[in-house]
């Protein structure tokens, strides 16, 4: 763990890492950035949460395959169309496709996968259900990224989202809300996410009233 990261040095430089070696995480480690994850808010800090740690080679392999049928029909079959398009283009970049795409290849060599997971949320249709728990899942990718390890969250398998539930043998009233796949980064480096400027996208008072920064 550095001491020289500060917390607006990790939030500005915190992208999605895709590129994972199979290299272990300690269990000290992991148990750190769990332990800062569950610090995060919870919606009239009920805490109705659990974290599913998944390094089962067998389970990953399950949940992989699925994965791929959603990273196929989400972006897969598009490959040629997404690494032709010219620069500019909204969407994922070339760069970020293959990086995404080596996910989905790879998916179970993650050293370590975590199943943020909510109760009382399997019959929900509340539109920010989320909000329970992303927050405290974000702390989880910040306190990785203060370990030196890199995470991504993603819902690709979410089209069985029934059978990975009966594979984590989740409570009946539970849903999973993202798969975080953890690791060491074996590419890239620790850069500042392209956005939109902050101006153009930040409203004051009512929507379409900006500010000069």
């Amino acid at each position: 763990m550095t001491d020289e990261l500060s917390l607006l040095d990790a939030l500005h430089s915190t992208p999605s890492r895709r590129y994972l070696s199979t290299d272990p995480i300690p269990d000290d480690v992991l148990w750190a950035i769990l332990d800062a994850a569950v610090r995060g808010p919870s919606g009239g800090n009920r805490q109705g949460w659990g974290w599913v740690v998944v390094t089962d080679p067998a389970v990953k392999k399950r949940v992989a395959d699925w994965y791929r049928e959603g990273w196929e029909a989400a972006y897969g079959r598009r490959k040629e169309e997404i690494l032709a398009a010219p620069p500019g283009t909204e969407g994922l970049s070339p760069s970020a496709f293959r990086a995404a795409e080596n996910l989905a290849l790879h998916l179970e060599d993650a050293p370590v996968w975590v199943f943020p997971v909510l109760r009382d949320a399997a019959e929900a249709t509340n539109p920010r259900l989320g909000s329970s728990i992303y927050g405290a899942v974000q702390q989880l990718s910040l306190a990785a990224r203060a370990y030196g390890i890199g995470t991504t969250l993603t819902t690709l398998y979410a089209g069985h989202e029934d059978e990975v539930r009966e594979l984590l043998g989740l409570p009946a009233d539970a849903l999973t809300m993202a798969l975080i796949p953890m690791g060491y980064p074996e590419r890239g480096r620790w850069s500042q996410p392209k956005r939109l400027p902050v101006e153009q996208v930040v409203h004051f008072d009512r929507w379409g009233e900006h500010r000069t920064r």
